[in-house]
């Protein structure tokens, strides 16, 4: 018989080493060794057998002291009093957290540790996604807005139950209620239990022996439902409305979950906001910036009287208060309306107006222009 490998030269680790290098380096080695991945392949099986063997033993504190201290004889029945004892089954009963590894690797849920899910417990219905569009007033107002979806609701005839009037399901003989059963399978000597769903419910538990004729078992249906949404003024684009309970419903007595209702906002031909506040440019004349004006500037309410000084610059900032954004949840406050006036230049003067200006210029001189003068002040 072979001379077994040293455990931690069978793992390719230190004496060192801690719990972490362990399980990585098993996991790593019985990833490449597993039999499923090496059909066929003595050698792989040997080497897979070995790994579990070896990691069995350094994975469990009591063991490893053990085995440093006595080597393969602590595990040896005839090795005397050195024997710890015990040995190995074959399975994964002594190999503590083996299955959970080999459930990850895999996907099997190995050795029976998850957790299962009762599938007649209740579960929250899904949410649904919806998207609407406003225009930018109905944003800073609110408005209401009439949509149409469609979520999946309780059949109205079973209640959901999937069974016809008058009886019941009753529960799956095959897994017991569980939705799943135990499957066990030999592997290059060793055993294997994995978990799987149960074929006679499909995993629910339950057998339904005369379907409900409306839903066909399914305990469900698709519905089109009518709703109001209630856009609050001052929302802003991108944000969402979430309707409770307007989405589908619940399973086995479940809550029904939400509809979730995204707000797009259309640009405006005027306005841009930023949180609250809303910017507009206002286009004025030479002369208007010039001897001071009376102007209509744009409002969320429409246009409305605003004087601006004479000797107005270009690029000047006004601000109206309280005619921006309504603030939700508050009472009346609002941002503000906060306006840019751009002096227009005329073009395509006649003669008459081109003399007109250059009569204009002369008479003012430089006095009038205290920046034009500034700046040249400044070259000097």
């Amino acid at each position: 018989m072979a001379e077994k490998r040293d455990y931690y030269e069978v793992l390719g680790i230190d004496k060192s080493a801690d719990e972490n290098a362990i399980k990585k380096a098993y996991w790593s080695l019985a990833k490449k060794y597993h039999p499923d991945k090496n059909p066929g392949d003595k050698e792989a099986e040997e080497k897979f057998k070995e790994v579990n063997e070896a990691y069995g033993v350094l994975s469990d504190a009591d063991k490893r002291a053990k085995y440093d201290q006595f080597g393969h004889a602590a595990f040896d029945p005839s090795a005397g009093a050195g024997a710890y004892g015990g040995g190995f089954s074959g399975g994964f009963g002594d190999f503590g957290d083996l299955g959970d590894i080999f459930g990850s690797i895999f996907g099997s849920g190995f050795g029976g540790g998850s957790r299962r899910r009762n599938p007649n417990a209740p579960e929250r219905g899904d949410d649904i996604g919806l998207r609407i569009s406003i225009t930018f007033e109905e944003a800073a107002f609110g408005a209401k807005k009439d949509v149409t979806y469609t979520r999946i609701s309780k059949c109205p005839d079973c209640g959901g139950s999937g069974a016809a009037s008058g009886t019941a399901p009753e529960t799956c003989s095959v897994c017991h209620g569980s939705g799943q059963r135990v499957v066990v399978q030999r592997m290059g000597g060793m055993s294997f239990q994995s978990t799987t769903t149960c074929e006679s419910c499909r995993g629910t538990g339950k057998i339904i022996k005369t379907p409900c004729s409306t839903c066909r078992g399914a305990g469900t249906r698709r519905e089109n439902k009518n709703v109001t949404i209630n856009v609050p003024a001052g929302i802003d684009n991108g944000e969402r409305i979430a309707l409770r309970g307007m989405g589908c419903d619940g399973k086995n007595g479940g809550p029904a979950g939400d509809l979730v209702v995204a707000v797009s906002v259309r640009k405006h031909s005027a306005f841009e906001r930023d949180g609250f506040n809303i910017y507009c440019e206002v286009p004025i004349t030479v002369a208007e910036a010039t001897l001071g004006a009376e102007i209509d500037i744009p409002t969320l309410e429409g246009s409305m009287k605003y004087t601006i000084p004479d000797g107005t610059q270009p690029d000047t900032t006004f601000t109206v208060r309280g005619k921006g954004i309504p603030v939700p949840r508050t009472q009346n406050r609002r941002g503000d309306l906060i306006f840019t006036v751009k002096v227009e230049i005329p073009r395509s003067l006649t003669e008459k107006q081109i003399n007109a200006m250059r009569a204009f210029a002369e008479s003012c001189g430089e006095s009038n222009y205290t920046k034009r003068t500034g700046f040249f002040k400044r070259k000097k």
